[in-house]
This record gives C-alpha cells, structure tokens and sequence, in this order.
C-alpha cells in the first residue's frame, strides 16, 4: 500500500498552449465510422469543407457543384428549384464562392450571336487551365427552311372493332360500307375516309349478323353524341361498336324440309277434290270403301 507509481506524474498536465481549442472538460469529439467508396463518389479539398471564411450554406453548395455532371444547370432559378433556401441565399452563397475562387461566372457569345453565362466549377482555386472544345460545346446548326416545316404527325392506330363469326358475303359488307358512308347525313361531324370505313365495317357487320336491323345500328353509333368538336370520329365509333355490341342470337336448330303439296284432282267415285299424286283416282274416303275386306 506504502509502494509509489513512479511512473505517474505528480500532477494533471495542462492543455498546450498551442492547441487552445481543447476543452478543459473535453467530452469527446466526433468519431468517424468510414468504408471505403468504390462508385459515386467525388473528391472535395479540406480548403473548401473546411474553409474558414465561406458561409455553412456556400460550403455546402460548392460541394454540391463540384459533385454534379458537366452540363448540370447552376443558375440561381435552377438552384432555388433543387433546395429551399430561397433565391436570395443561393445568390449570396454562389458570390461567397466566386469571390474566393470556386466559381467562375462569364458571359460569353455564341457562334450564333446568343448570349449566354457560362459558371466553371474551380475545384482548387487559383489553379486556373486553358479552356478546351468540351467547356463550351459548339451549337447546333441552325435548322434550315426544310427542318421548320412542320412534318405531319403519324396517324394513331384506331381501337379494334368487333370481327364477324362468319365469312361475311358481299353483300353484307357492301350493305355494311353503305350504313358507314351515310352516318354523315344524320351529322356531318362523322364523315369518314375511305380506310376508316375499311377499318370499322367489320364490326358493322357483327351488329348486323347478330340480327340487329341497319336502322338500329345507325341509331347506335349517332345517338348521344357529345357537343364538342369530334376530332377522331372514327375511334368514338370503334369504341361504340365494340362497347356496346349486342349478344349473339340464341340458337335455333335447323329446319327440316318443308312437306311436298301436292296439287288439287277430283275423285273419280265421288268427285269431291283432294291433293295426291296424280297416280291417285279416287280419295282416301274411297279409297277406304273399295278396298277389298280382309
């Protein structure tokens, strides 16, 4: 118990003077949990993380810049559009990193008279390069009179319509083309080209099949319709026969033959008239009194 730690030292020792931001009551500082990154990544200098006169926002910022592909837009609208600062910050901080260095701001003429600002990211400032091709990429040609017409839109395919169940005849798809081309008397909106017709007689044809009168079906497709403008009256009409399309008729056996009418003769043994062959004399009546008894 009496043995002396000569090893010890005979007193606390006091923080150095040139380290004056130790604390005297030092809890404990941060303590870094890395791992190594192998993919989207990017290598920012302490001189900006840890720059001395730059704003917590103009750090950040900066890092961010330094961090995003070439091309990205910087400008203040696109910014403010990204974080919620507000203009007037953002502003603020992309001066704070222009004045030391990180950023640079011109305004420059392109080959086609525009103006434009161009912002260089400076990830070590004062370490200024020469300026190459890929910094401010060419324009692109300017369209000649031929590139400003307006080209036709391609033609949007219409909804399927119904098909017939059977090989329709000819003249079912002729009486089906007719119902189609003459839609337009009862409202000029539903005049149809020759390939809408084409496209949408097949679906007539199933109504048509399924024993729906042509009247019925004509007032199918022009009945209730809307106000406004028709700019694809073709596909209201695809849509109508397809949605509303009736279910086939139920099924009917086939129909014997009908029985053979003989024509009208007189018996010869009472004279009364009777249909039979023309074999026969007399009727069944006298056929029944000559017969001979059993």
């Amino acid at each position: 118990m009496d043995t002396q730690n000569t090893s010890a030292p005979p007193r606390a020792r006091s923080a150095p003077a040139g380290n004056p931001t130790r604390s005297r009551h030092h809890t404990g500082g941060v303590i870094h949990d890395n791992t190594r990154h192998t993919t989207r990544f990017v290598v920012i200098g302490n001189h900006l993380t840890q720059h001395p006169e730059l704003s917590l926002l103009a750090i950040g910022l900066g890092c961010h810049i330094q961090s995003l592909p070439t091309g990205t837009p910087v400008d203040i609208k696109s910014l403010a559009a990204r974080f919620k600062e507000g203009t007037k910050r953002i502003a603020d901080a992309l001066r704070e990193l222009e004045t030391h260095g990180y950023l640079r701001r011109e305004r420059v003429r392109t080959p086609t008279g525009r103006i434009i600002t161009r912002t260089t990211s400076c990830n070590q400032p004062h370490h200024r390069r020469e300026a190459t091709p890929a910094d401010c990429p060419a324009p692109p040609p300017r369209p000649t009179t031929a590139d400003r017409t307006p080209k036709p839109r391609p033609r949007k395919a219409l909804p399927a319509v119904p098909r017939p169940t059977h090989a329709a005849a000819t003249a079912l798809h002729q009486q089906a083309t007719d119902l189609l081309a003459g839609l337009r008397r009862h409202d000029p909106r539903l005049l149809l080209s020759a390939t809408d017709s084409e496209h949408l007689a097949p679906g007539v044809i199933a109504w048509l099949e399924r024993e729906v009168t042509p009247t019925a079906v004509r007032h199918a497709l022009t009945d209730n319709l809307p106000d406004e403008p028709l700019h694809r009256p073709a596909a209201l009409l695809a849509h109508r026969l397809t949605d509303g399309l009736p279910p086939l008729p139920p099924y009917r056996p086939p129909v014997g033959p009908l029985p053979v009418r003989h024509g009208l003769r007189n018996c010869d043994g009472c004279d009364k008239a009777f249909r039979a062959l023309e074999t026969e004399t007399h009727c069944r009546t006298c056929r029944t009194v000559t017969s001979p008894a059993h």
